[in-house]
């Protein structure tokens, strides 16, 4: 088949692009062939609150990637939509991940389906998690605009009823995100950060929004029981938004030195050491559909603390592959004196290896496929 996935991909970086670039591979390597449209503007300058919208990694190889869609400009919209029309496509696969993408993406699908092309949504969040006025509306839009969905949550499947409930769709879970290489050891991984090995450590990865509850980890962290062990808190991710209001958090609770701030973008090839050095990856989120941070954390065989909100507790069985918790301060701070206290690290990293042979690539690809009959 010819397939035809619309939305960001390199060189743009953050999670929906490794997904989308991931997705592309997958098929090709089962013999489709895959072409990706993406944007020569993603987000104007002044929506963007990171330091950059570019990856610093090389492009990933066998991939055929075209700069076509300015996400403000309906002119540019028209043409893409003819391009693409031109390719005669089987599939056009358009992620989904925040309202103010609906009126470009969704533009650019309805013209296809006019012709006959089966057009498959893949549902990272269909109600965003910080709320601006017109979501409702943009998101309608979109899901107007398609043949079908896929969800990568149960919770975002259940979203879908909101705005539709004619069109088919499925649930088919996030894949493992298993292009960040090899498992690197604690070892290597300590001694390539530079890290005290003497220590146990807990790990906050990936861009640092509000609703990732960074402020409930930090106050959980500040629990007395978890100062008398030899553990200390990584934060690696760029900060979006303001960071202020996390360092004085840090000075209030008296954590200063005690939590290790990476506060960058992390590139793909030193991802693996920020995994290998933690023995559990920390996600107290306070709203969420599922993460992209959980199927990092599978690939590299590492035990999770997540909260109980949108699909998280899905992907994490509590007491199989760590914990799913309420998204407050005490609960988490049980769950992560009970980890180290009671050495869980080998029960919970023999249920995540078990747990992530369901997050197949190979599965999200049939999904697609069934979706698209």
């Amino acid at each position: 088949m010819k397939i035809v996935i619309l939305g960001t991909a390199w060189p743009y970086r953050g999670g929906i692009a490794d997904f989308n670039n991931r997705l592309a591979q997958e098929f090709i390597n089962e013999g489709e062939i895959v072409k990706i449209y993406t944007f020569t503007l993603q987000y104007p300058s002044f929506l963007f609150p990171g330091k950059t919208q570019y990856s610093p990694d090389p492009k990933p190889d066998n991939l055929d990637i075209v700069r076509r869609l300015n996400s403000v400009n309906p002119f540019n919209w028209t043409k893409v939509a003819r391009e693409i029309k031109l390719e005669k496509p089987d599939i056009l696969i358009v992620p989904f991940w925040m309202p103010f993408m609906g009126p470009s993406t969704g533009f650019v699908a309805r013209r296809l389906r006019k012709c006959g092309t089966r057009c498959v949504a893949i549902l990272h969040n269909l109600i965003p998690h910080e709320h601006k006025p017109g979501d409702r509306i943009l998101s309608k839009y979109f899901i107007n605009s398609v043949s079908s969905y896929v969800a990568l949550s149960e919770s975002v499947l259940a979203d879908i009823d909101l705005f539709d409930k004619s069109r088919p769709r499925l649930f088919s879970p996030h894949p493992l995100y298993d292009h960040f290489g090899a498992i690197s050891s604690r070892k290597e991984s300590v001694e390539h950060l530079g890290l005290n090995p003497d220590f146990r450590y807990i790990l906050f990865f990936g861009l640092i929004r509000d609703y990732k509850g960074l402020d409930l980890l930090l106050n959980a962290y500040a629990d007395s029981r978890l100062r008398e062990l030899n553990v200390r808190l990584i934060v690696a991710g760029e900060f979006y938004g303001t960071s202020e209001k996390y360092f004085e958090l840090e000075k209030q609770l008296g954590l200063e030195g005690l939590v290790i701030w990476k506060n960058e973008f992390v590139p793909a090839d030193e991802v693996r050491y920020c995994f290998g050095a933690a023995d559990i990856i920390a996600q107290p989120y306070k709203t969420a559909t599922q993460s992209g941070v959980s199927q990092i954390a599978y690939h590299f065989e590492k035990p999770m603390l997540v909260t109980k909100v949108g699909g998280l507790a899905e992907i994490v069985p509590d007491g199989k592959a760590g914990y799913a918790v309420e998204p407050e301060p005490a609960k988490i701070a049980d769950a992560l004196v009970d980890f180290f206290t009671n050495n869980r690290q080998e029960q919970f990293t023999s249920g995540v290896i078990d747990e992530k042979k369901k997050y197949s690539w190979a599965k999200m690809t049939q999904a697609v496929r069934d979706c698209a009959k």
